[in-house]
C-alpha cells in the first residue's frame, strides 16, 4: 500500500514538473517533412529545443544531426531566431538554442549569455543519445554536430571552436575583432583573439549581410586568413540583422539548410548550392559566393 502510494506521489510530481514546461508549435511546424515543435526540457535550463515532432521515424541508422546555435547581442533567448530555427528543425535536425523559450516576439531582457552554453548543449545531447531513458536515446548522430551562431553568437562559436566534438561550423553576421577595433564590440561579448582561428579544425561558412553589415568587415577578415580547413563566405546585402525574423526565416535559411544538409546528412544535392562552376547559390537574386583554396576538396 505505502509502495503504491508513493508511485502515486512520484507520478504527481513529474506530471507537475512536464506541465510547466513550456512549448510552440512555430509557424505550423515549418515546411520541411518533419513538423518541428519548439520546447523547454527538464535538466537543460536556460536552453531552447527544437525538434522534429515525432521521433519515430529516427534511429541509430537514421539519426539527428545536431544544431548548436549562439544568439545575436548575447541574447540568453533565441527570440529573434527561432523562425529560423525551426525551419531548419522541421528538415530533421535537432537544433539546441542557447537561453530560454521566446514564447511570444517580445525582445528579450535579461541577463546575457554565456559561451558555455554551447558546451552545455553538446554535452546534454551526447548524454540523450547513451540515455535508455530519453527519448532522444540512439536517435542522435553524435558525429555531426554543427556549431553556429549569428553576431555575438557566432563570437561565441569561435571562442568554442577547438571542441573535438564539433564537426562543422556556421558563423553568421559576426567575426573576429581585430585589435585596431575592439573598442566595437558590446560588453561582455567574448573577445578571442584572430590566433583563435588556428584552432578551428572543421569545414567552416560564413554567411554575411554584405558590406552594409556591422560584422562584414570582421567576418571576410576572418575568412581570408582561414588556409588550414575549408572555408566559404557568402553575402546577401540586407545589413547586420539578416532576415532570420522572416517567415520561415527567410532567404538566409537557404544556404544555411544546405550546407547543414550537406555536410551532416551527405545530401549532394544539397552540395549543388555551393559547389561547381555554377553553384545554386548565385542563381539565386543578389548572392555573392568566395570559397578559399581547400575548399573544393570537400566531399
Amino acid at each position: 500500500m505505502r509502495k503504491s502510494i508513493l508511485s502515486v506521489i512520484s507520478l504527481s510530481m513529474a506530471l507537475s514538473v512536464s506541465a510547466q514546461l513550456k512549448s510552440r508549435v512555430v509557424e505550423d511546424g515549418g515546411t520541411g517533412p518533419c513538423k518541428a515543435v519548439m520546447t523547454e526540457v527538464e535538466g537543460l535550463e536556460e536552453h531552447t529545443v527544437l525538434a522534429p515532432q515525432d521521433l519515430s521515424v529516427f534511429n541509430a541508422q537514421n539519426p539527428l544531426p545536431v544544431l548548436v546555435w549562439g544568439n545575436g547581442a548575447c541574447s540568453n533567448s533565441p527570440w529573434e531566431h527561432y523562425k529560423f530555427l525551426n525551419e531548419i528543425a522541421s528538415h530533421g535536425f535537432l537544433v539546441l538554442a542557447t537561453g530560454v523559450i521566446p514564447m511570444d516576439d517580445e525582445p528579450y531582457r535579461g541577463p546575457m549569455s554565456r559561451s558555455e552554453q554551447q558546451i552545455e548543449s553538446i554535452d546534454w545531447a551526447l548524454a540523450q543519445n547513451a540515455d535508455p531513458k530519453s527519448p532522444y536515446y540512439q536517435k542522435i548522430n553524435t558525429k555531426a554536430i554543427c556549431v553556429a551562431g549569428m553576431s555575438c553568437g557566432g563570437l561565441q562559436t569561435l571562442f568554442n571552436c577547438a571542441d573535438p566534438r564539433i564537426s562543422l561550423l556556421m558563423i553568421c553576421n559576426s567575426g573576429l575583432f581585430n585589435q585596431q577595433n575592439a573598442n566595437q564590440a558590446v560588453g561582455g561579448m567574448p573577445m578571442p583573439p584572430k590566433e583563435k582561428l588556428k584552432e578551428i579544425h572543421t569545414p567552416i561558412i560564413y554567411i554575411l549581410g554584405g558590406k552594409e553589415d556591422i560584422a562584414y568587415g570582421n567576418g571576410m577578415d576572418d575568412f581570408h586568413r582561414i588556409d588550414h580547413v575549408p572555408a566559404l563566405a557568402i553575402n546577401l546585402p540586407v545589413g547586420h540583422g539578416g532576415t532570420y525574423r522572416e517567415p520561415h526565416g527567410g532567404e538566409f535559411t537557404v544556404p544555411a539548410l544546405a550546407w547543414l544538409q550537406w555536410q551532416l546528412k551527405g545530401d549532394r544535392e544539397a552540395a549543388k548550392m555551393f559547389t561547381g562552376s555554377a553553384p545554386g547559390l548565385l542563381k539565386r537574386k543578389d548572392w555573392t559566393l568566395e570559397k578559399n583554396a581547400k575548399f573544393d576538396s570537400l566531399k
